[in-house]
């Protein structure tokens, strides 16, 4: 995957864009992208924003805890097609709730909205108990990045 990182802030919400080329693997026989790698750009795109933010797995785990996915939503607009290269858009969307919410946007390369999504990640203790408050740490970051 190619990878050409952009953040960028609008109307007090965080984004960052990641660029990717779809891979062969990726691809069924007619060479348009299997439905369930959408997923995985969602997760490539929600990575590249949470080093580029400085919340990636790796901090979180540091301060232990860990962030499942408990939903996440996925529509198709449009194919992507092998060596096509795409531009994932991550935009965090704040919550005065103890999760995480993502909202994605996958366009091609002619700048044309080919998916659409969100997931949703809740904190998970050391011993996997629910946190149903901010971690400190999460209330800090949101703080410095004016989300809290």
């Amino acid at each position: 995957m190619t990878k050409n990182k952009e953040p960028f802030k609008s109307s007090n919400s965080l984004s960052f864009t990641e660029k990717i080329r779809v891979r062969f693997n990726e691809t069924d026989p007619l060479g348009i992208v299997w439905h369930g790698y959408y997923i995985a750009y969602f997760e490539e795109g929600r990575e590249a924003f949470g080093r580029h933010y400085g919340i990636s797995y790796l901090e979180i785990q540091k301060q232990g805890y860990t962030t499942p996915i408990v939903k996440s939503v996925c529509e198709h607009k449009l194919p992507l097609r092998y060596g096509e290269v795409a531009t994932i858009e991550t935009t965090f969307v704040n919550t005065p709730a103890a999760k995480m919410i993502f909202q994605y946007k996958i366009l091609n390369e002619k700048n044309q909205v080919v998916c659409t999504g969100e997931t949703i990640q809740v904190f998970l203790d050391l011993d996997n108990n629910l946190t149903l408050n901010n971690p400190p740490f999460y209330q800090d970051w949101k703080l410095k990045h004016k989300q809290g």
